[in-house]
């Protein structure tokens, strides 16, 4: 099973984010996504490129669906021929394995996958 396939797991906090060591296995599994902190938050960040605004704004809304099913939201920036997505648990104030398997799936709905 790949981490597109995985169901996200309920994640109301409480609990403490992946540790650190945990992340590498995960990156390996998806192409083209980092790791920035921001504001001393990790985050799991990826810009894909389109050829123009209107494919650039088709995949962000795809994003916002996907996010509204899951419960579970990003931060989405759109530039004209790119569309940066940043995934992190704002519960446990870090990354959650949830933050990989929807990087996964926005790999899936990019064709990149």
């Amino acid at each position: 099973m790949t981490l597109a396939d995985e169901s996200c797991t309920p994640c109301r906090g409480g609990e403490p984010p992946l540790a650190e060591s945990e992340w590498p296995a995960l990156l390996a599994e998806l192409a083209g996504w980092r790791i920035e902190r921001r504001e001393g938050i990790p985050r799991l960040v990826r810009t894909f490129s389109f050829p123009n605004w209107r494919a650039c704004l088709r995949f962000a809304q795809a994003v916002g669906e996907l996010a509204e099913v899951e419960d579970h939201h990003p931060e989405i920036a759109i530039r004209w021929g790119e569309v940066e997505v940043s995934w992190w648990t704002h519960a446990v104030k870090g990354l959650h394995r949830n933050d990989f398997v929807l990087a996964a799936r926005c790999d899936r709905l990019a064709g990149t996958a």
